[in-house]
């Protein structure tokens, strides 16, 4: 499935979600599963292959139709959301500014407070990702 912008890195992602960023998989979400033997997987959810199935105890990605396939579902805390673009920019809602390309890659401008702050990345996602971070690290 061919996605608009670029997917954030696995050790963002990773900061992200110990920061407390929650993640409700919807259709198109790519994720990564945190258990061994699926180093380098990215996994997309799909209503037509991979489910997100709410339960009591918890939000199970079921995947169906892959009977060739010994996994039928992970549990979240096993899979890794990796938010695209839209997505961490939707996060970080009225306090974005802007995304400008730099000599160096890309930097995300935020106005928390009536000031301006900066975050500058190789990849959009990233420079999106260490705003998000910054942002929810000072909320908290």
């Amino acid at each position: 499935m061919a996605h608009n912008g670029q997917m954030l890195s696995v050790p963002l992602a990773l900061e992200l979600r110990s920061a407390g960023v929650r993640w409700r998989p919807s259709s198109g979400d790519s994720f990564v599963i945190t258990r061994e033997g699926f180093e380098g997987d990215v996994f997309v959810v799909s209503d037509m292959t991979i489910e997100s199935h709410e339960f009591d105890t918890g939000t199970i990605l079921g995947f169906n139709g892959t009977t060739e396939w010994a996994l039928d579902s992970v549990a979240i805390e096993d899979a890794l959301w990796l938010p695209r673009e839209d997505q961490l920019r939707q996060l970080l809602g009225g306090v974005f500014d802007s995304l400008t390309r730099s000599s160096s890659g890309y930097v995300v401008g935020l106005m928390l407070n009536g000031e301006r702050s900066t975050w500058e990345a190789l990849e959009p996602a990233d420079a999106y990702a260490a705003a998000l971070l910054r942002l929810v690290l000072t909320v908290d």
